[in-house]
């Protein structure tokens, strides 16, 4: 077996490349890792997943007990890690996934990290919705009990400029409305945000709170939580 030393032992590699209606994606490999790139902007990686994994714990911690089978609206399939961790999960009930780049979908149905997602997207209970997250919580009428929301590097921090918009108090009164009572709003950043907290809180939702993961770069990845009132 031949293995490669130097300097360009960790060079990304990239596997895939399309331009899309929102712009450019792109699959590279780094050594054992992969990374997904969006317009030059860096999404996620495969290094960790730990964050991504407490999204999805943390709002199924945060909601009311006694809750059979709620159903959990992840925004972005990324990576996996989210989906698959909400697949291994028997208490959740409908697993929907809202991600509007075919090529990640078809990275995971049939490509490179089909090897993360490839057992939770066979789960009958998960549904892939290629759709535009953002538009899509304009106009669906379906109700959750969970939304874990993970399309940006952040809140203060987002990929393109439309979705900046979800951020907003119009954006946060609509995940609030696509809740039901006592639903649970978490959303992933690469940083805290006290101004996003206070966004939460004027929006309307209690038991607002930042939930913080060490990471090795440095400044922890951060899940917000908010909690839909009554």
């Amino acid at each position: 077996m031949s293995h490669t030393f130097g300097p360009d032992a960790d060079a990304p590699v990239t596997l895939d490349r399309r331009e899309g209606p929102y712009g450019e994606v792109v699959l590279r490999r780094r050594g054992e890792d992969f990374e997904i790139i969006a317009n030059g902007c860096f999404l996620m990686d495969t290094s960790d997943g730990r964050s991504e994994r407490l999204l999805i714990d943390a709002a199924l911690d945060a909601l009311p007990a006694g809750r059979g089978e709620p159903a959990v609206l992840i925004g972005g399939l990324g990576v996996g890690f989210s989906l698959a961790r909400a697949a291994a999960e028997p208490r959740w009930g409908r697993i929907a996934v809202a991600e509007r780049e075919r090529a990640i979908v078809d990275w995971h149905r049939d490509g490179p990290l089909a090897g993360i997602s490839g057992p939770a997207l066979a789960d009958p209970r998960t549904e892939i919705l290629t759709t535009d997250l953002v538009a899509y919580l304009r106009t669906t009428t379906d109700r959750y009990d969970a939304l874990c929301l993970d399309i940006d590097n952040g809140p203060d921090w987002t990929v393109t400029e439309d979705n900046s918009s979800l951020y907003s108090p119009a954006g946060l009164a609509g995940c609030r409305a696509r809740l039901t009572p006592g639903g649970v709003l978490a959303v992933w950043s690469a940083q805290p945000s006290a101004a996003f907290d206070r966004a939460l809180r004027n929006a309307g939702f209690k038991g607002v709170r930042a939930e913080e993961v060490g990471v090795a770069r440095g400044v922890p990845d951060v899940v917000h939580l908010a909690i839909r009132a009554d």
